[in-house]
C-alpha cells in the first residue's frame, strides 16, 4: 500500500460550469495535538470544478498527510481547504469537518473558498 500522496491527481473537466461535486470522506483521522491520541471524523469536500476534478484514490492517499500530525480540527479544515484550492483551483469550495467526541465535545468546522 502506498503512503501519503503529496499531490492530488487531477482529471480534465469538460462538463458544466455549474456542476457541484461532493467528496464524502467518512474515515478521516488525525492526531490530537494535546494528547497525541487519534481523532476520527468525517470530512466533506464540496466543489464546483474549474478545469479539473479530483481522482478519488489520490484524495484518499493525500488525506493521509494529516493522519500522523497533531493539529487542531479547526486548523485541519483550513489547511485542507487552502491546499485543495491551490491544487485543484475550483470555482467554489466548501470543506466541512465533523469530528467525533473528544472530552464530551464534538467539533464541526467549515471553510469556504471562491475563486475570483
Amino acid at each position: 500500500m502506498r503512503g501519503a500522496a503529496e499531490r492530488l491527481d487531477l482529471i480534465e473537466w469538460k462538463g458544466s460550469k455549474t456542476a457541484r461535486h461532493t467528496l464524502d470522506c467518512t474515515e478521516f483521522t488525525s492526531l490530537c495535538p494535546v494528547t497525541g491520541q487519534p481523532d476520527f471524523g468525517r470530512l466533506v469536500i464540496e466543489y464546483t470544478p474549474g478545469t479539473h476534478i479530483v481522482e478519488t484514490k489520490s484524495l484518499k492517499l493525500w488525506l493521509r498527510n494529516w493522519r500522523e500530525r497533531g493539529v487542531f480540527n479547526e486548523v485541519i479544515v483550513e489547511e485542507i481547504a487552502d491546499a485543495f484550492a491551490k491544487q485543484v483551483r475550483p470555482r467554489s469550495l466548501i470543506v466541512r469537518g465533523a469530528f467525533n467526541l473528544r472530552g464530551g465535545i464534538s467539533v464541526t468546522a467549515e471553510s469556504r473558498r471562491a475563486r475570483a
